[in-house]
Parts: C-alpha cells; sequence; structure tokens
C-alpha cells in the first residue's frame, strides 16, 4: 500500500507551476476518438487517470505516443468494442466514451463508471439527451449498450434540467458529427466545457456558444486532426493558493488563469488572505489575522464544489466561526472526520461543515476518502505539528501531477512509500 508520510509545520516558500486541467483532458483524451486525422495535446498532466485513459485508448487500437505533457493520438485504427471493466470501473470520466462512440459509430458499450465516491452522481441527464438523438439504452450486466440501429445520431434541442458539466460535454460530443442541429439549453458553462468546445472546432466542429448556458452544434462529417494546449488546472490552482496561505512564507503560483478562479479568489480576500495577482501567475504572502467566512458551492462561476475541501485547512486557521454548505455534493464532507482526528474543531451538521478557529493540528493516521479530499489532508499534514500518514493515496494520484515533487521543491518534508 503506498503512504504519504508528512512531517509537518515547517513554513514553505518558492515557486509551483500549475499543470493542465484533469477536468478538461478526461473529456479531450476521448473526444479524439471523434477525429480522423491524428491530434496532438500539449499540456497533459502526469495523473494516474491519464495513464488509464491511454490504456483505454490503446486497447481500442489508438496508437498514443506520449513525451513528458505532450500526446500524439492517432484515433483512426479505433474500434468500437465493450470497454474494459476494470479500467472504466477506476474511473469516473470514462463516460465521455459514451459521447465519443455513438458520434463515431453510433454505438457504445461502456461498463458503470467508477471515480470518488461522492453520494449519487446519475448519468440520467446523459442518457436522456442521448435518447433524445435518436439513441437506445439496454443493459447487459454491470455494462451499458447504447445504439442507434445502424442510423446516425440526428440533431435536436435538448434542455438539461440540473446543469451538469457530464452531461454538456457528452452531449457535445455526440452531437459534432450528428445529422443536423443540437442546441443545448441550460448548459454548464465551466471553463473546461470551451476547452473541449475549442479543441472539437479546430478539428474542424461548429459549436457555438461554449460558455453560456445555450450551446448550439450543426453536425459535420469529417474532422481533421490538430494541436490544441489544455488549459491550467483550475483546481490544483486553488489548492495551491489554499496552501500557500495556510503555510506559505512567500509562494509564487504560476500558469494560472485568473478569470478561472475569480469566486475562489474573492472569498479568500473576504478572509483577509494577502496576494498580488500577475497576468498568469498568483503571488500569495505569509498571511496572519484571518478573517473566518462562510461558503456555498454552486455551478460555474460560483465557489467550485472541487475547491471547499482544499480550502477547509486554510478556514481552520482563521478566527471566529465559519460553514461551508456544499449545493452541488451534498455529502462531500468525509474530510471533516479525518480533519478532527487531527484536533480540529470541525463537524457536520445535517451536511452543513462547521467550524471554529483557530486551531493548531496535530499529526496523526488519516485516509483520503476521495481526491480533493485527500488535497485537504496534504496541507493539513503540512500546517500540523509532527509526522501525518496519509493512506488510499491513490485517489490524491489521480488528479494531482507530481504532487510531492512539487511540494518538496517548496521546502516541504514529504514523500510517497510503499507499492500500489
Amino acid at each position: 500500500m503506498k503512504k504519504i508520510i508528512i512531517n509537518g509545520g515547517r513554513p514553505l516558500k518558492g515557486e509551483v507551476t500549475i499543470s493542465g486541467a484533469k477536468n478538461s483532458v478526461v473529456a479531450l483524451i476521448p473526444a479524439t476518438i471523434l477525429a480522423d486525422e491524428i491530434v496532438t495535446l500539449d499540456g497533459v498532466p502526469d495523473i494516474s487517470d491519464v495513464a488509464s485513459l491511454i490504456d483505454i485508448m490503446i486497447l481500442m487500437g489508438a496508437k498514443v505516443e506520449r513525451d513528458g505533457e505532450t500526446l500524439v493520438i492517432d484515433p483512426r485504427g479505433v474500434q468500437d468494442m465493450p470497454m474494459p471493466f476494470g479500467k472504466i470501473n477506476s474511473l469516473r470520466a470514462s463516460y465521455y466514451f459514451y459521447g465519443s462512440l455513438l458520434g463515431r459509430y453510433g454505438q457504445a458499450t461502456v461498463g458503470l463508471p467508477g471515480g470518488c465516491d461522492l453520494g449519487p452522481r446519475p448519468i440520467d441527464l446523459h442518457l436522456k439527451a442521448f435518447e433524445a438523438m435518436g439513441a437506445k439504452m439496454t443493459m447487459d450486466g454491470s455494462s451499458m449498450n447504447l445504439s442507434t440501429n445502424g442510423e446516425r445520431l440526428r440533431g435536436t434541442a435538448i434542455y438539461m434540467d440540473t446543469v451538469s458539466v457530464g452531461a454538456t460535454i457528452n452531449t457535445i460530443l455526440a452531437a459534432v458529427k450528428a445529422e443536423g442541429r443540437t442546441v443545448i439549453e441550460n448548459a454548464a458553462r465551466e471553463p473546461e466545457i470551451i476547452d473541449v468546445a475549442t479543441l472539437l472546432n479546430n478539428m474542424g466542429a461548429h459549436i457555438r456558444g461554449a460558455g453560456t448556458d445555450i450551446i448550439t452544434i450543426e453536425g459535420v462529417d469529417y474532422l481533421h486532426g490538430t494541436r490544441h494546449q489544455v488549459i491550467p488546472d483550475r483546481i490544483e490552482a486553488g489548492t495551491y493558493i489554499a496552501l500557500a496561505a495556510a503555510v506559505g512564507e512567500g509562494i509564487q503560483i504560476n500558469n494560472v488563469l485568473y478569470e478561472h478562479l475569480e469566486s475562489f479568489i474573492a472569498k479568500l480576500e473576504e478572509m483577509g488572505v494577502r496576494m498580488t495577482i500577475s497576468e498568469d501567475s498568483v503571488f500569495v504572502e505569509k498571511q496572519e489575522n484571518l478573517k473566518a467566512v462562510h461558503i456555498k458551492t454552486s455551478p460555474y462561476p460560483g465557489f467550485a464544489t472541487d475547491l471547499q475541501q482544499p480550502l477547509t485547512p486554510l478556514l481552520l486557521t482563521a478566527n471566529g466561526k465559519g460553514s461551508i454548505v456544499d449545493t452541488i455534493y451534498q455529502k462531500r464532507v468525509n474530510h471533516v472526520a479525518e480533519l478532527m482526528r487531527m484536533g480540529a474543531t470541525i463537524e457536520t451538521v445535517s451536511d452543513r461543515i462547521v467550524y471554529q478557529g483557530p486551531n493548531q493540528l496535530t499529526g496523526a493516521p488519516v485516509k483520503a476518502t476521495d481526491l480533493r479530499a485527500g488535497a485537504a489532508l496534504v496541507i493539513a499534514g503540512l500546517m500540523a505539528q509532527g509526522k501525518t500518514e496519509i493512506t488510499n493515496v491513490e485517489f490524491i494520484l489521480r488528479g494531482y501531477s507530481h504532487i510531492i515533487e512539487k511540494l518538496q521543491q517548496l521546502g516541504a518534508d514529504i514523500k510517497l512509500i510503499g507499492e500500489a
């Protein structure tokens, strides 16, 4: 079993560079299946989710070459075949293969997706969109089969009952080669959706309105190759900004797009965090006398659900009482019990997190229950006095590229030990 060992209480300083966006690349890689030529992706993060996607693509017949942060994908040999259950079951974003395979072949057989356990995350919206475009669904054990019975998907008007990033992207993927026009209303607006639409448009797709709540796709017959730069990971950026405010003595975070983090940075400013924002970087000063705040997550451009857990350790340093309400994943509270093991004054009251600070954390054995909870425990371990041992670190490695090396360069006493 792999573990992360942290000897905390050491101030950190220096620079760190943010990698490409996990939540983009897990859709961009399946999107290349739609291409009729070679596609190159730059800025691909070195995370286990990407490794799983590459394995799946190769098993399907694609040729994939990796050189550092660059992926060269030749999808022309991809065959419509059932997806390998083991890889799919560990990867929530595997559902993007539904849209890509439907768009290319008119059918897809994929195991039910896995990923972090954050409570119900139904794919009903995805299926509703596919069915509206002419696909039929059947279940075979743990696999789902979607088929158009040899016909081309057809464009139509689709209204999303709730705002969903995954369903919005999947519908775009299916619609790009559909016959006619597809209009998605109440679409999600996240930057990762714009990133996927940019890739597809550079391949010859006709997508308008990405980043707004109405997206229009005119179907095309052919998508050529292109080269695409993945956007910076706004969740990784927010994680390191929170870390810098919690334990830093002057840390610069590079490759940051401020406009993707406005609501997060506004909440830090409300706390009294001192930082200097430049065109593509944020410098975070050493902090003192922070103020407790109340946080409520909401769809973009609101406060991101993925950032409430990494921010929690910083909140524990603030003066006063505060709360966190996650309207996206109400059950995203598993980090609370682990922080309590470290001495935090924090509890969950009816899915609402309530905390009081300031706190001095103490190192303890803790367990990462999901990706962003794991990031919270890393920050807490760096803040704490003594040794913190984190297990279930596979969750952390799913989404944070070279996290151990990046923290060591800032001066952290942190190491990864053991075997998978």
